[in-house]
């Protein structure tokens, strides 16, 4: 993890920094090749060429911000999508490890 988004995550509270963590795995396992990771408007960003996921870590959930979230929308039933299309996954909630790793790789295709 680059420098910058660790000191970005010192701020939140230990269940945050794990789930913020378990979904930062998954964008890695989710593709190959190289990804850039850094701080967009103050947000933890991972691009790949000009396609981005956003991980954006609250007291009790974190948003991800990705254009596949849309497609998957049915499959995700069960977790919030805001009206700009981030899914929100609480703390209490459990990640769809499997589906998230679909939705990372369509987004940086």
């Amino acid at each position: 993890m680059n420098e910058d988004i660790y000191n970005y995550l010192e701020k939140f509270e230990e269940q945050t920094k794990q789930r913020f963590s378990e979904l930062y795995k998954l964008i890695y396992e989710s593709i190959s090749c190289s990804i850039d990771e850094k701080l967009w408007a103050k947000l933890p960003s991972f691009y790949v060429n000009n396609n981005f996921v956003r991980l954006i870590p609250f007291k009790d959930h974190v948003n991800i911000e990705s254009k596949a979230v849309v497609f998957h929308k049915d499959e995700l039933s069960g977790y919030k999508i805001t009206p700009k299309g981030m899914l929100q996954i609480f703390h209490n909630q459990q990640i769809p490890c499997k589906l998230l790793k679909t939705i990372f790789k369509e987004s940086f295709e």
